[in-house]
């Protein structure tokens, strides 16, 4: 099973690998810097997982578990 970015706990970092799904949520996601080989930090999670905090190429965003789970990370 592949391990994706919603796996992931705070403090613990990952290069995306892919982003699955298509559409405007992926070009989207792509236009934050989520590409592949960008390195990303969870930085925290809300009180109940959604949504998580990430820095990725020296900026935070904050996605919902569902985006977190179409990012394939290694």
């Amino acid at each position: 099973m592949q391990k994706t970015l919603r796996d992931l706990q705070p403090g613990e970092e990952a290069r995306v690998v892919k982003l699955t799904g298509g559409g405007l949520l992926r070009q989207r996601l792509m236009d934050m810097g989520l590409i592949r080989g960008s390195l990303v930090l969870v930085k925290k999670l809300a009180p109940f997982g959604d949504p998580m905090e990430i820095e990725v190429r020296g900026y935070s965003l904050s996605l919902r578990k569902e985006e977190a789970g179409r990012i394939i990370v290694n």
